[in-house]
């Protein structure tokens, strides 16, 4: 079977990888470089945690998630991950953390509640105020994202049977006939194509651009004293909800900096547009880190990075055969990359073994075992 994938981020990628592993011929085609340094899973790291809230398909999805990643690996020769425990927030009627918490113990992955008194003693770089739940699990931790897309085109370049297309602008696709045009009238043919253009599906998807919405992210790096960085070395992932703003902090791993971003969508942007950001448009994160991150008044900004999610209206996945011989993937929301490994390997064993794409499309979106 020759298979094409139009999209070199971390699902095309995986994707590839996955059909190349199955003993398909495939073709990747990428609009820039690989790894693109414009595209959705181009960044120092990316989070990977059993906390969902009340999603419960996606929590138990997470430990297929960590098998996956040992498999890339031990393949890649090298593991791109450190772990880091999760500790989840909650307050002023935001119930993302106890949620988690019921969802986890339906599924015999308990959380350890801490009450808020001893969140200073536990967690001395925290404030408490707004806090009134805190939860704790040993598992979660950061995946070094760009370093494993770059990986992973690296391992595909030297593979027999793969053909890596950078700098290839894919204007045409057809799903029904596995075809798609680069330009000049050239056509690339094969017996299945799998879009996972992240930002820029609904250019090439327009049927899909209304369910596929592309949005402008901005996070937060920052310089910290060298006391405060020595300690968040070995401070957690936090995942905060506490009202208006959902914060979730990244520490500082491997030589990795210290990130803060927050999940409410602009649903705003054009991926092609400049990618320059400016403080005001998180100044309600940086209102919250001020309230909740002990000694913030001694940070600063190293860096702003404006990034691209793809979203949809319910967060959840859209893997789906739209075509008589063609998929679209877009597991992102802003939640997809620690998905990445696993979705590309089932996606393949679903294209090779047949199964039925509805099973698929549903087990994607993350409805299996969900509430």
């Amino acid at each position: 079977m020759k298979a094409i994938v139009v999209g070199g981020g971390v699902m095309g990628l995986a994707t590839a990888w996955a059909l190349a592993r199955e003993g398909c011929d495939v073709e990747l085609f990428e609009q820039g470089d690989l790894p693109n340094a414009t595209g959705s899973s181009f960044d120092e790291h990316r989070l990977i945690r059993h906390p969902y809230g009340e999603h419960a398909g996606y929590a138990r999805m997470v430990d297929d998630a960590y098998a996956a990643w040992d498999l890339l690996w031990t393949e890649l020769g090298q593991r791109l991950y450190a772990p880091t425990g999760t500790l989840a927030l909650s307050g002023n009627g935001a119930l993302w953390a106890e949620r988690s918490a019921a969802a986890l113990a339906a599924i015999g992955r308990p959380m350890t509640e801490i009450p808020v008194a001893e969140l200073p003693r536990r967690f001395p770089l925290l404030r408490t105020g707004g806090v009134e739940r805190a939860f704790w699990i040993e598992s979660g931790g950061v995946l070094f994202a760009q370093d494993i897309v770059a990986a992973l085109a690296r391992r595909l370049a030297g593979r027999r049977g793969v053909a890596l297309h950078p700098r290839t602008q894919v204007r045409e696709v057809d799903l029904d006939r596995a075809r798609i045009g680069t330009g000049a009238g050239a056509t690339h043919g094969a017996d299945v194509v799998v879009v996972a253009a992240g930002a820029w599906v609904g250019r090439l998807l327009p049927s899909l651009a209304r369910r596929l919405v592309p949005s402008r992210q901005v996070v937060a790096y920052f310089d910290l004293p060298a006391e405060q960085q020595a300690a968040w070395t070995r401070g957690p992932m936090i995942i905060e909800q506490t009202g208006d703003v959902g914060l979730y902090l990244v520490p500082p791993r491997q030589g990795r900096g210290l990130k803060v971003g927050d999940h409410a969508f602009s649903r705003t942007g054009d991926p092609d547009a400049g990618r320059t950001a400016s403080a005001a448009e998180i100044e309600p994160l940086l209102a919250r880190c001020r309230s909740l991150l002990e000694g913030f008044g001694e940070w600063r900004i190293e860096r702003l990075k404006a990034c691209f999610y793809t979203v949809t209206e319910d967060e959840r996945f859209v893997v789906e055969k739209p075509g008589a011989a063609g998929w679209v993937m877009s597991p992102c929301s802003g939640h997809g990359f620690k998905f990445g490994a696993l979705m590309g390997l089932e996606l393949a064993r679903t294209i090779v073994s047949g199964r039925d794409p509805a099973l698929h499309a549903r087990w994607a979106a993350g409805r299996e075992g969900d509430t």
